[in-house]
């Protein structure tokens, strides 16, 4: 592995996300800026790019900060990040008080998750998304809405995060949740049938997303290019995104009939008094993972899927 160019800016704190908890990395790097005086610094080394963190960063904390690439890979992205010398009432700002409560009501509702400090994910029988979305509307809209995204970020910020998340918990989950079924199973009998339920969902997740990867999301670069550029050569063919796209919202379907299955079969995940650590784990993964796959899905069913199917249909009126 080449020499990580950030070694080379010794002065300056250096943080390594790549060996850090997934579900811990944004988090952490919250921390080491909200700790940072104004006019002070630290990098972070990553090993791919952490674009999706400098929007979040914007979102929850405002114009406030300074980011620059020190290195853009292959290997490394290396990122400097400064706080600017801003007034306490600038830092202070509303910005990351309206997103926080935006996200934490849709999040309530089961629509969408902040990984930040939010609570548990709880439901609400009889809400609907619908519902949850008008009353989200009544909080001023945060700094970046992804539905103003351009579709090239949004598929990026998609595979960066989502899909990215699947990939680095999907067999932890699965490995831990077959561990505790096995402890406590004999007690606790419904944990057989959630190790069981967890597999196949898991598998059938990750066939998902490489579907999505290996075919749409490339045939949907290739639409943009060909907006962008009439001439530009491409084997997409016009007019072919929307059959996919409604099988892949099919399986989003019985991904989230899953998801409510879990929940009914561990009683919302509430943990018994004889639960050990790896248990009561177990359950607050489930809930992380619940959480990503809920925003994950919303970002595809109603901004990336939708804005697909229009521009496809717009270049087959061409």
């Amino acid at each position: 592995m080449a020499k990580n160019p950030a070694e080379n800016v010794s002065e300056i704190k250096k943080v390594d996300v790549t060996k850090i908890e997934p579900r811990l990395k944004h988090p952490t790097v919250f921390k080491h800026f909200d700790e940072l005086n104004p006019g002070d610094s630290f990098i972070i080394e990553n090993d791919h790019d952490p674009k999706p963190l400098y929007y979040e960063m914007i979102a929850e904390r405002g114009n406030i900060f300074t980011w620059e690439y020190l290195e853009t890979g292959p290997e490394w992205f290396v990122v400097k990040i400064e706080k600017n010398l801003t007034s306490e009432s600038q830092q202070k700002s509303g910005i990351a008080v309206q997103d926080i409560k935006k996200a934490e009501l849709l999040k309530e509702k089961g629509i969408i998750f902040s990984c930040g400090d939010a609570k548990e994910a709880s439901s609400e029988t009889g809400e609907t998304h619908k519902t949850a979305l008008e009353e989200s509307k009544k909080i001023t809209a945060p700094a970046l809405d992804p539905d103003k995204w351009e579709l090239n970020f949004l598929l990026d910020y998609i595979l960066n995060t989502h899909h990215q998340y699947i990939k680095d918990n999907a067999e932890m989950l699965n490995d831990l949740v077959q561990k505790v079924a096995e402890h406590h199973g004999d007690s606790n009998p419904e944990l057989h049938r959630l190790s069981t339920s967890t597999h196949h969902f898991l598998q059938d997740l990750l066939d998902h997303i490489v579907k999505e990867e290996d075919a749409l999301f490339p045939a949907i670069r290739q639409a943009i290019a060909k907006k962008n550029d009439a001439s530009f050569e491409t084997n997409y063919k016009v007019g072919t995104l929307n059959d996919p796209i409604l099988i892949l919202k099919k399986e989003h379907e019985i991904a989230g009939e899953d998801l409510s299955f879990f929940r009914r079969i561990t009683n919302n995940y509430a943990i018994p008094e004889n639960a050990c650590n790896s248990y009561q784990y177990l359950f607050s993964k489930m809930q992380e993972f619940e959480n990503d796959l809920l925003t994950h899905l919303h970002l595809e069913n109603n901004i990336l899927f939708p804005k697909a199917v229009k521009l496809d249909a717009e270049l087959a009126n061409l």
